[in-house]
């Protein structure tokens, strides 16, 4: 029986691709570079089989304190790119080599046990949620649970409580590239802060829940 458990995870892959940097204006003087990470798996330790969020290198530094401070100094966590003081958002090698950095260090995590148990580290792959949100999330803080934050990622818009619902029971596979993951730099895109809230929920019985996740990008 144990030999047949060690086969199954044996089989279990997780692949997690950084890509697509984007460049994003707060306002005129204010920009920055956020990434595309791709995440496909069929291990049990996700029920999201496939996920795409968009996170920038900041959020990447919260990520690797919180579970640094939640793995209270039992394993060595991989390390980030070092920040640049001369980073440049139209250097594209400097942009290339952070790139292929965060995704190095997001493909030893998810290899790490320990690491796979941190809901910082779900919610970080697999939700749209801002920083303080994924902190307040992660500590049973909000209305919402980590499962409902990660099965929501991704929502758009529903016209009734019935399309709601039936979007919650699924996962967000639309949102799955149909090409081929790639470690490459695209043209680099300017793209406006989003105004609008990520989901515009109609209904009552789990608006109070996930009007919470809106906007929290």
């Amino acid at each position: 029986m144990s030999e047949e458990n060690d086969n199954a995870e044996d089989q279990q892959v997780i692949s997690v691709w950084v890509r697509d940097p984007r460049i994003q204006k707060n306002d005129f003087w204010h920009a920055y570079i956020d990434y595309e990470i791709c995440l496909h798996s069929n291990s049990v330790h996700f029920t999201k089989k496939i996920s795409i969020v968009r996170r920038r290198y900041s959020e990447f530094v919260w990520l690797r304190q919180k579970l640094q401070a939640n793995s209270q100094l039992m394993l060595k966590l991989p390390e980030l790119p070092p920040k640049n003081p001369f980073f440049s958002l139209n250097n594209a090698q400097q942009i290339t080599e952070r790139m292929k950095g965060l995704q190095k260090f997001l493909e030893q995590a998810v290899q790490s046990p320990v690491l796979l148990s941190d809901s910082c580290l779900h919610l970080f792959l697999q939700s749209q949620l801002s920083t303080s949100k994924m902190e307040a999330c992660a500590t049973g803080r909000t209305r919402y649970t980590v499962a409902q934050a990660v099965q929501c990622s991704g929502l758009r818009r529903f016209h009734s409580e019935e399309d709601l619902t039936k979007n919650l029971s699924t996962s967000c596979d639309s949102d799955s590239d149909s090409q081929g993951p790639k470690l490459q730099i695209k043209a680099l895109a300017i793209n406006k802060a989003a105004s609008t809230p990520s989901l515009n929920l109609m209904g009552t019985s789990q608006e109070g829940i996930l009007s919470c996740l809106c906007g929290s990008t």
